[in-house]
């Protein structure tokens, strides 16, 4: 099959698929990719391991990881990157770039502000930086997904999440890992310096990467608005402002909604869902490793190196698929595979400490969340009206994580009701031996959360029920 062949059915061959990853865009996405992930952990885990070797309370810790809500509610703020344009900057690099350089350079001055601090003589530098940190990380978030969106067809999409998801996990790795060592043969300080430079990556990405052409949002509800404005007898500057909030604000919501009409509930309680089996039992995975009596040094080469690269598998053939099959059906077996993966930490827990079944573990688990999440921001991005592409995605990533992370606060509770029930410990302990006590409650935990992947398959399969409906409406 030629390659406009393949671009007619809306597939592409195998060799065309490969090539999509040599293209110039998607080196780019890869080191913005790298950009978006690196301040991640400086917010979370890596700064509370250096607050905590300096002896602050784990509560205070603990309240300190609220900054990290940045990330859920940035839908709040991403209008503005719609519709406002940076002075100068976007003369010079178009809206999208120009967003990107500031909020880049914005997290960099964060982290050298936080090296400079000590949280022992003082909390208060460090939470500033942390809290802008957060708020200038998900701003690039916000402006890296539209560049994205915009920068390619529904069809390469799989494959631009994919590198962006590789660019992503190779950043975790030098700001987890990579800032630990440097903390522990330097110091705190240089930690964070070497973080601060290393936004130079994204910086040097949002400059080699090509303006796109912008298109003027389309004016929608204009007739309602005229209404609201004539009845409230709005005018002057009061008129101009709630104009310009209807264009900013509402007018993304009320043309996703206007597209899809009552299937736009269907499609966001699919985006809620679709992770939740995996955000509810990663939760209690590292408690299960340590209950079940693996040490550290193997939880550290097995899950955060090995699995790793399993994850990024994952995504680049969730990339391809994505390509070759299309974002529906790559979607659904994302979706089985994840919530059938669960089922594999039930057999992990009845092994006990065997390596071996912990790399099968991690295999299946990882190679999955891997393809799923390719799968689901291929899914998002083709929901997105490029005009209103930084809104409408911001919702898009904010639906998806925020169910599942409500959720995942009860997963120690649900594991620890499991385990002091003796007729359900009694009836495990019967059929698996190897159980302890202390890993019991873990059986039906991961069933339960296996379960809980099934009402995003049932709208998966509804979804290409309606769009197989109406595509053989438009071919009549």
């Amino acid at each position: 099959m030629s390659v406009a062949e393949s671009k007619r059915d809306g597939r592409m061959s195998f060799a065309d698929l490969w090539k999509l990853y040599a293209e110039p865009r998607m080196i780019i996405m890869l080191l913005l990719g790298f950009s978006a992930g690196l301040p991640y952990l400086l917010v979370f885990s890596t700064l509370s391991a250096w607050l905590r070797e300096v002896g602050i309370t784990r509560t205070e810790i603990g309240l300190l990881s609220y900054v990290g809500l940045a990330y859920t509610i940035k839908f709040l703020w991403a209008p503005l990157l719609d519709r406002i344009r940076l002075p100068v900057l976007d003369r010079l690099l178009g809206k999208r770039r120009a967003w990107m350089i500031f909020a880049q350079g914005i997290a960099a001055a964060a982290l050298v502000v936080i090296s400079f601090s000590d949280p022992a003589v003082s909390l208060v530098p460090v939470v500033f930086g942390a809290l802008v940190l957060a708020f200038a990380s998900a701003t690039q978030d916000i402006s890296i997904d539209a560049w994205r969106i915009e920068a390619a067809p529904e069809e390469k999409q799989g494959a631009m999440a994919a590198v962006y998801q590789l660019g992503y996990r190779f950043a975790l790795i030098g700001s987890g890992a990579g800032a630990l060592y440097i903390a522990d043969f330097i110091s705190w300080q240089a930690a964070y310096l070497s973080m601060a430079a290393l936004m130079l990556v994204g910086i040097g990405a949002a400059l080699l990467a090509p303006r796109l052409p912008e298109a003027q949002a389309p004016i929608i509800g204009e007739e309602a608005m005229a209404e609201i404005v004539h009845r409230f007898h709005m005018q002057g500057p009061l008129e101009a402002a709630f104009a310009w909030t209807w264009r900013a604000v509402i007018a993304p919501f009320v043309d996703f909604f206007g597209r899809y009409g009552w299937w736009s509930l269907v499609m966001l309680a699919l985006i809620g869902l679709y992770r939740v089996p995996d955000f509810v039992m990663g939760v209690m995975a590292n408690p299960l490793y340590i209950d079940i009596g693996f040490s550290l040094s193997t939880i550290a080469t097995v899950v955060k190196v090995y699995g790793v690269w399993m994850t990024i598998a994952g995504a680049v053939i969730g990339g391809l698929a994505v390509a070759r099959f299309g974002v529906l059906r790559t979607l659904l077996a994302g979706a089985l595979a994840a919530t059938l993966t669960n089922l594999v930490f039930v057999w992990l827990a009845m092994q006990g400490a065997d390596t071996t079944a912990l790399a099968v573990t991690i295999s299946a688990e990882n190679f999955s969340g891997g393809f799923a999440g390719t799968c689901l921001i291929a899914y998002m991005s083709s929901l997105v009206n490029h005009r209103f592409a930084a809104t409408q995605y911001a919702l898009f990533s904010s639906a998806f994580a925020l169910p599942g992370k409500i959720l995942g606060g009860l997963s120690g509770v649900m594991v620890d009701w499991y385990a002091v029930r003796p007729a359900i410990a009694e009836a495990l302990v019967g059929v698996a031996p190897g159980l302890t006590p202390a890993t019991v409650g873990y059986v039906p935990f991961f069933i339960s959360t296996a379960l809980m992947g099934v009402p995003a398959i049932l709208l998966i399969l509804l979804v290409m029920w309606h769009r197989t409906k109406m595509e053989a409406k438009t071919t009549m």
